[in-house]
């Protein structure tokens, strides 16, 4: 497609056909030397629309995942508040900082998870609230290293190295664009770092959680 008249060859553009494809933008124009100079361009959306996607859930995880996220956050948030608002027994974990700041980071990251994992990928708010939902899963991680049974580690401190090493390739993945990487990580993070955990805090006889949750 090219427009001429006599000063030479003018810019033209290419439209929209009838079928919704798109035309390639097509502009010549003349050099000093008397050389056609041609260049295309994809127009503006449709440049925008070949850019990689962020990755989607299908159908049986999204299910999954709503459903580990409303139970775990209802049944994390009845529990805490049965524990301050007196109906469960006091605990002498709530006097300790690591405790408190655990419980603190971990209460937000789990309905948090969940939302950024089922709302829109890419959008510069998913990209915001990942990184304080990544920022809460560190601090958690961190504070857990203090909570300890007896003095000595338990094996639910596993989880504190898996959460690190998962956080870090979190970012990696993200940064590096590779989405199918980005989706196992963060994947990972929110059913085992995460869930699997807190099922195990209100399993197991004596934790804060345990108490608040059944006593």
């Amino acid at each position: 497609m090219r427009a001429f008249h006599e000063g030479g060859v003018q810019p033209a553009q290419g439209r929209l056909r009838a079928n919704g494809q798109a035309a390639l933008c097509v502009s010549t124009q003349s050099s000093t030397k008397g050389q056609t100079i041609t260049s295309l361009t994809l127009p503006r959306f449709l440049a925008a629309s070949s850019a990689k996607p962020a990755f989607d859930l299908s159908p049986a995880m999204r299910t999954v995942i709503a459903f580990a996220a409303t139970t775990m956050t209802l049944t994390v948030f009845y529990a805490v508040f049965r524990g301050l608002t007196g109906i469960a027994p006091d605990h002498p974990g709530m006097r300790e900082l690591a405790i408190i700041i655990h419980v603190a980071t971990v209460l937000p990251a789990i309905p948090l998870g969940g939302f950024l994992l089922l709302a829109p990928k890419g959008t510069p708010r998913h990209k915001m609230l990942g990184k304080i939902w990544v920022a809460l899963m560190v601090t958690t991680a961190t504070a857990a290293i203090f909570i300890q049974t007896s003095g000595s580690f338990s094996f639910i401190h596993i989880f504190v190295p898996m959460t690190f090493w998962a956080s870090y390739r979190l970012i990696a993945t993200a940064r590096a664009g590779d989405m199918k990487g980005h989706k196992k990580e963060i994947l990972g993070l929110y059913l085992g770092a995460l869930m699997i955990p807190g099922i195990v805090s209100m399993a197991l006889p004596g934790r804060l959680m345990n108490v608040w949750l059944l006593y």
